[in-house]
């Protein structure tokens, strides 16, 4: 039974970190299911390619159950999320066939890099000013918030598609779900609103994941005790997480953030070096 709670917690914590930010909660799922099975007994056989196509699994739940909540606050912008998926989806499942070639050491120092990036990510975002939006944007829209505010948006759907390929390439190969990419492009390149940035990025998480854990599943890469025992945490953080980000703001939340990614970069190099 002990597996069962740590799951239940990891996947409960993930799922609402995830959506609250737009993560997806991969970025929190694969390092804590390598850290559990290499450094305790709870958890058995979990290679960096089960880690991921457990992660990418749970990441179906985690994008619905965020969806259906944002749904209802009407900042999903379905379009948008069509367009980015169109190169998330190829570029996910080339991710996921690429992820065959790493062993465990390897796995880390790239993934660990990885997390790093997103920290900075993080850290650097709000002292970045969004582009001035172009006036030949194909596709260009309007969002009213709750304050009556509005908010103009746009992009050409070939830049969305080649950025949202190579987003979906690294969630393929690390199980992120390529939240933590595609909300900082969304909101700095093409001038998305925050909210409708977060929701429309669990859109997008769902169908991409949808589509890389097929791939995942036909290779092998699922340990499905684990999935089973991660998802119901999985869901019911994700709606937390969505209720969180239409309540509060998320800024002490993404500050802790920072701080935890880049621990857990540093010390999945370090291990990835060291062996």
């Amino acid at each position: 039974m002990e597996w069962i709670v740590v799951l239940l917690g990891i996947g409960l914590i993930a799922g609402a970190i995830g959506s609250v930010i737009g993560l997806g909660g991969g970025i929190i799922i694969v390092p804590a299911l390598l850290f559990f099975s290499t450094n305790t007994d709870i958890l058995d056989g979990i290679t960096p390619q089960v880690a991921v196509g457990v992660s990418t699994v749970i990441m179906i739940f985690t994008g619905l159950s965020s969806t259906l909540a944002y749904m209802k606050h009407k900042t999903v912008d379905y379009k948008s999320g069509l367009i980015f998926f169109a190169g998330c989806g190829p570029g996910g499942i080339i991710g996921a066939y690429a992820n065959k070639a790493l062993d465990l050491h390897a796995f880390n120092v790239y993934f660990g890099s990885f997390v790093i990036l997103v920290s900075i990510i993080l850290m650097i975002k709000d002292r970045l000013k969004p582009l001035t939006l172009k006036e030949n944007v194909k596709i260009k829209k309007t969002f009213v918030d709750k304050e009556g505010n509005e908010h103009t948006y746009g992009f050409n759907p070939i830049t969305a598609i080649i950025i949202s390929f190579a987003v979906g390439f690294c969630s393929g190969i690390f199980g992120i779900g390529g939240g933590s990419l595609i909300v900082p492009t969304m909101i700095l390149l093409f001038l998305f609103p925050p909210h409708v940035a977060v929701a429309t990025s669990m859109f997008i998480v769902f169908l991409s994941s949808f589509t890389n854990s097929i791939t995942h599943i036909t290779l092998g890469n699922v340990n499905w005790p684990y999935a089973f025992a991660l998802i119901p945490g999985a869901w019911f953080g994700a709606k937390i997480g969505a209720f969180i980000n239409t309540k509060l703001k998320s800024a002490t939340l993404v500050n802790f953030l920072r701080i935890l990614l880049l621990f857990i970069g540093l010390r999945l190099i370090i291990q990835g070096i060291n062996g």
